[in-house]
């Protein structure tokens, strides 16, 4: 793996204390309980005066994998407009961000239905106290996802270090959509997704070339269970990792309908960021009935 530039760990560890003097950036880790867990995101609660340029360069100071910035409210009607930029550009949805804000509004105005107009779409957050901690659970917009061609198949696993016997059968590769693409790739075992080590460079260009916003690869812990450990590679973001996705898990959890794995409501388990040193948990709800996902996770305030 390339060592050019950070993963989000680095920017976990370390976050940006002073982002823009005259800007108050929140700090929440998502998809976890424990402040040394979980995926950091910056959060701009009174955005409106600020410009895509300056929103950029405070996501780009700030460090972590994506900040969510409020541009717009109505505290009555709890609605709110949230755009995402990751340290290099804009992104059209991130499940973590939207949770760390969603438990940071809660926080301030109290638990219940908060609703977030983004760039894809409309997304409904319920959020509760449960056992001392805030949690929220977003619904994505309608996902769904579509086999990936074999030739496209074939260069991402060069870029991985990976071969075509190293893939589970049973969970073959698609690109899932709940508000951007995710190409999905299982591997049938733990070792070898602990071992992951790519090339940087050239997964970071086909990703943009594609559009895809992660590259979500898991491994099932059991045949008859919907347990998953995940990693997911984020070069087109600017980090090598993210350590939980909640807008890939909401795109996993379309994927897992379309095989046709979910014949009655169920939820499945991503626990992510284990290999990072940051383990999360994301929790996805899936409904044959219903296209839209739903993914739950705690979030808890980390210090300047």
């Amino acid at each position: 793996m390339t060592n050019h530039t950070t993963s989000s760990t680095d920017s976990a560890t370390h976050p940006a204390a002073h982002a823009d003097a005259d800007v108050e950036v929140l700090r929440y880790s998502a998809f976890t309980t424990d402040p040394a867990g979980g995926n950091p995101a910056g959060v701009v609660l009174d955005a409106e005066a600020l410009d895509d340029t300056r929103m950029l360069a405070i996501a780009a100071e700030v460090g972590y994998s994506e900040t969510a910035f409020v541009t717009a409210h109505d505290t009555a009607a709890r609605r709110y407009r949230l755009r995402y930029f990751s340290p290099r550009a804009e992104v059209a949805f991130c499940g973590h961000a939207t949770i760390a804000t969603a438990v940071a509004l809660a926080s301030r105005t109290g638990t219940g239905e908060l609703v977030f107009d983004t760039p894809a779409g409309e997304i409904r957050v319920s959020t509760t106290r449960q056992d001392g901690s805030l949690r929220a659970t977003l619904t994505s917009v309608p996902a769904h996802s579509r086999p990936a061609g074999d030739a496209l198949v074939d260069t991402v696993l060069r870029a991985l270090d990976w071969s075509r016997a190293d893939l589970d059968p049973q969970l073959p590769p698609h690109i899932a959509f709940a508000g951007n693409d995710h190409l999905v790739l299982a591997v049938r075992s733990r070792e070898r997704l602990a071992a992951l080590d790519y090339d940087f460079d050239a997964l970071h260009d086909l990703m943009r070339e594609r559009g895809w916003t992660t590259v979500h690869l898991v491994q099932r812990q059991a045949p008859d269970r919907l347990d998953f450990h995940a990693r997911d590679p984020f070069p087109v973001g600017g980090v090598v990792e993210d350590p939980a996705t909640g807008a890939a898990a909401a795109a996993f959890g379309g994927y897992l309908r379309t095989l046709g794995l979910v014949t009655e409501p169920v939820r499945a388990h991503l626990r992510q960021g284990e290999d990072m040193g940051r383990p999360s948990d994301l929790y996805v709800d899936i409904d044959p009935d219903d296209a839209r996902i739903r993914v739950t996770g705690a979030a808890v305030p980390l210090a300047d």
